[in-house]
């Protein structure tokens, strides 16, 4: 059986057919499909010596990227914001007035869009989602009519620059691998269309939401959490809280908390209603889960009483929280907290206490302790390993996003960002320069600790655009890319402008069915392979796939921030149609509309 010349070509384009079709069947992870489909063509070459497919090195070459590595960096540079509360201090001023549903909308969505344009949208949307929780409860909104629009203005800021997403840092840096000449994508390139496109999705988003985005329950709230922590904080006398209503200081937004009393620094105990002013030095004594425990810790302008967390012999950026069961055999039961010198003695800070679904009376320092208790302590990692094999308690662990914040560093995240942004688009150095010294003061100056911007890393996402670049080099190298763009040149009738409409067509279509970074790559050889047959400049295209494979806007799994909220905002598969799809035709038509007339394409050859 004579094997046919261009068995590389339609090998290529089985496994890559086979990619997209095992992803949107969702039969494995994302991650370790994208690797088995970029294996079997590595496998292919070993097996032949061929030149067509990519060779072991070729292969791994894509996960030497200078987009992705500079992904990866940014992912540590918002774990730098998230654990200073520097996400907040940018947004949370304008928040302040919020009174209904569209105010909310323009308050949060604006900055929204501004951060995405220079930082991964992903972490943007994860360091927000407690603020769309806390506004949702304030102008009583499900957090539904919010969440699906903080998603998308995530994907359309980023499509205003070259560091906004993944997909243009992957794509700008294979453009430039294989453009040569003295036309270059520069740092607001895509912002020929991303800038109208936010600007007309935020006036859609801001008055189509009400319509047509109905109030649904999450499919998991942290208010079914049956048991119930007892916690003290105290108001910082210099904070942001001070002379605020309960209800301002976002103290009745956090879901499954409440304010049971506030205990003012002259000794009076009085009932917290919702209108109530609090005051330096006051103590509040909240009920409620354990997550939106961690939750009002993120808050600025609440401490822990008597300072109980800094006099613990352990800077702030090395401490944790740790649930602890308090054991039968513990030699503090029957005792206060107090007069057991728990810090003292264990060197952690109790900042709440849970029994069951009680309410615990008094003071947390006249709490006594009792067998079954479970104690949240702020200390080292380091307890951990000394109690689990003690007799005081058994299942500790490590509360899941329980790094201590350090507010007062909230600045300095702020300022470390600033000046990767600015350095980054006046082009006085590589995106991948300023993004590696932003990193490293973020951990120099300890807004996050080395474990945490390591932690903060997505892995499957890197390694997804990885091979991503692998098998789109594939696609090149065997011809299969221009084997498609002579399709698309034959159905397009050899217009620019119709190259342009299915090339942007088919990268949506792929990045609903994949993922956003898969699309990108594989589109761009595509784009590319077009430019060149049709002798044209590729940069239109080239725009057109940044902007195709950043707007998911029709499904919850073509693009991370939409599944991110799927579950969060308890949405189903037709909230994203019938919100989407209205915004999807938008983009299009702006982006057809604005490539044409800036590159002046058009209906001919």
């Amino acid at each position: 059986m004579m094997i046919p010349a261009d068995w590389q070509m339609w090998l290529t384009l089985a496994v890559a057919g086979g990619l997209l079709l095992s992803l949107a069947m969702r039969l494995a992870a994302t991650d370790l499909l994208a690797l088995a489909a970029l294996a079997i063509l590595v496998l292919a070459q070993n097996l032949t010596g061929t030149d067509k497919l990519p060779s072991p090195t070729q292969a791994a070459a894509g996960f030497g990227n200078k987009g992705l590595v500079t992904i990866g960096l940014l992912f540590a540079i918002v774990s730098g914001l998230e654990l200073t509360g520097g996400t907040e201090l940018a947004t949370g001023w304008l928040l302040g007035g919020v009174k209904g549903l569209r105010s909310a909308l323009l308050r949060i969505l604006i900055p929204v869009a501004a951060l995405s344009g220079f930082l991964n949208n992903t972490p943007v949307v994860a360091a927000l989602l407690p603020v769309i929780h806390d506004v949702s409860k304030r102008i009583g909104a499900s957090p539904s009519r919010l969440l699906l629009p903080l998603s998308y203005t995530a994907i359309l800021g980023g499509m205003c620059t070259l560091m906004g997403t993944s997909t243009n840092l992957i794509v700008r840096d294979l453009y430039m691998k294989n453009h040569v000449g003295e036309n270059t994508l520069g740092f607001f390139t895509p912002a020929i269309v991303g800038i109208p496109a936010t600007i007309l999705g935020l006036v859609y988003m801001v008055f189509a939401s009400r319509w047509l985005l109905p109030e649904r329950k999450p499919a998991v709230s942290v208010s079914d959490d049956p048991q119930k922590y007892t916690v003290e904080m105290q108001v910082d006398p210099t904070g942001p809280l001070v002379g605020r209503t309960i209800q301002q200081a976002g103290l009745r937004a956090l879901p499954g908390l409440y304010v049971a009393e506030i205990q003012r620094a002259d000794g009076r105990i009085e009932p917290a209603k919702p209108q109530q002013r609090i005051y330096g030095e006051d103590i509040l004594i909240l009920v409620g889960a354990l997550e939106s425990v961690v939750d009002l810790r993120k808050i600025r302008g609440l401490t822990t009483p008597d300072g109980q967390s800094r006099k613990l012999e352990v800077p702030a950026w090395q401490r944790t929280l740790i649930e602890a069961v308090v054991s039968p055999r513990c030699s503090l039961i029957g005792k206060t907290i107090r007069e057991g010198k728990f810090r003292s003695n264990y060197n952690a800070a109790v900042v709440a206490v849970a029994r069951g679904g009680q309410r615990l009376m008094g003071k947390l320092g006249d709490v006594r302790i009792e067998p079954g208790d479970v104690l949240l302590l702020e200390a080292s990692p380091s307890f951990l390993h000394q109690q689990r094999g003690s007799s005081d308690f058994y299942l500790v662990s490590r509360v899941e996003h329980g790094e201590v914040r350090r507010h007062e560093k909230a600045t300095v995240s702020l300022l470390i960002t600033a000046a990767m942004v600015v350095v980054a688009a006046l082009g006085v150095m590589e995106i991948l320069t300023s993004a590696m010294l932003a990193a490293v003061a973020m951990i120099t100056f300890r807004c996050c600790t080395t474990g945490e911007a390591r932690r903060s890393v997505d892995w499957s996402v890197l390694i997804i655009v990885g091979a991503a670049i692998g098998i789109g080099e594939a696609m090149y190298q065997s011809g299969a890319a221009d084997a498609i763009a002579s399709g698309l040149l034959q159905l397009a009738g050899n217009s620019p402008l119709r190259i342009l409409a299915a090339v942007y067509i088919a990268t949506v279509i792929c990045t609903e069915l994949v993922t956003n970074s898969a699309a990108a790559v594989i589109m761009f050889q595509i784009a590319w392979s077009a430019a060149d047959t049709m002798n044209i400049d590729p940069t239109p295209l080239i725009v057109c796939v940044m902007i195709g494979a950043s707007a998911s806007f029709l499904t919850p799994f073509g693009y991370q921030t939409n599944t991110m909220v799927y579950s969060v905002g308890g949405y189903q598969l037709k909230d994203y149609l019938i919100f989407g799809f209205p915004l999807s035709l938008l983009v299009f038509a702006i982006t057809m509309i604005m490539l044409s007339t800036w590159y002046g394409i058009g209906w001919s050859a």
